[in-house]
């Protein structure tokens, strides 16, 4: 799959050496920089779609600093802190002086694909918070391999610079191994997505397929989760949510049952109470009359 990264910038004094190198991976594009800097060299920047900046290497007395509002003081980058993670919608500042030369890998993925293609849930809390300006000496190997790659006069197959490239992501973002016993069950906040998804929704069809990419899994992975954790199916908990709005109509005295009936998803007054009865053990007239005594 083709990833066509997502960026807008505003940048001043930079020369691009040699072009620049691209390359795409599934779910993945990885740039690669060679800047020549003038006196004072920076820029605006805010992607679309999470993204690393890895300091490979540059020549000078100064070094790149960045800034995460107009108005902050900004901080340093050097080879102690070469690394980024960059959340998708962050804007970033960057200002360079005294420095003659910057090489960088630019590494932008769809969050959507690594987790197809893990078949892993990534809390989104990982996506979302920064992480800025660290070290970590795997990373930096894998990073030189990938920059190495993209500048290989003749390519390995691209199933090695795709898992060189897959491998960071899965270190900076820190994607442990799923064991079966946590696979066997939703996330806390996969849960509250879906349940909140299928009470706000309940009065209509909801497909299955629906669900399953509000939590990013597959169907039948999403399924089997839903049901470890609540003991029921998402068709058997959405009828919950449909007899739990009728109830609440019902209480009020004021609604035919042909309209709750309606109102509620059912297609018809005989189907409504039918399923009612299965449930609570009355028929909706009955529940009704009961309340009022």
């Amino acid at each position: 799959m083709t990833f066509q990264p997502r960026m807008e910038n505003k940048i001043e004094g930079f020369s691009v050496m040699g072009g620049l190198r691209r390359r795409y991976w599934n779910g993945i594009t990885v740039d690669l920089w060679d800047v020549e800097c003038a006196a004072y060299a920076g820029g605006h920047y805010v992607a679309r779609d999470p993204r690393l900046f890895i300091l490979l290497d540059q020549h000078g007395r100064g070094r790149p600093t960045m800034r995460w509002s107009p108005t902050s003081s900004g901080s340093p980058q050097d080879r102690h802190s070469p690394i980024s993670y960059i959340p998708a919608e962050m804007e970033l500042w960057l200002d360079i002086a005294d420095v003659q030369y910057v090489r960088h890998l630019d590494i932008h993925f769809d969050a959507d694909t690594i987790v197809r293609r893990l078949s892993v849930e990534i809390d989104p809390k990982k996506l979302t918070d920064p992480k800025l300006l660290f070290f970590d000496q795997r990373v930096m190997a894998l990073a030189e391999l990938i920059a190495s790659e993209i500048t290989n006069d003749a390519p390995l197959h691209d199933l090695y610079g795709d898992g060189l490239a897959l491998a960071l992501v899965i270190n900076v973002l820190k994607l442990e191994k799923t064991s079966p016993r946590q696979r066997s069950s939703l996330a806390g906040w996969q849960l509250r997505r879906a349940t909140d998804f299928i009470a706000e929704n309940c009065t209509r069809n909801i497909r299955l397929h629906e669900l399953a990419e509000l939590t990013r899994m597959s169907q039948s992975h999403f399924s089997h989760s839903f049901k470890a954790s609540t003991g029921m199916a998402p068709h058997d908990w959405q009828t919950k949510a449909r007899l739990e709005k009728a109830k609440q109509l019902l209480s009020s005295n004021t609604h035919p049952l042909t309209e709750i009936a309606a109102e509620t998803g059912f297609s018809d007054q005989a189907h409504f109470t039918k399923v009612f009865r299965k449930h609570v053990g009355t028929t909706p007239a009955r529940w009704r009359k009961a309340r009022q005594e």
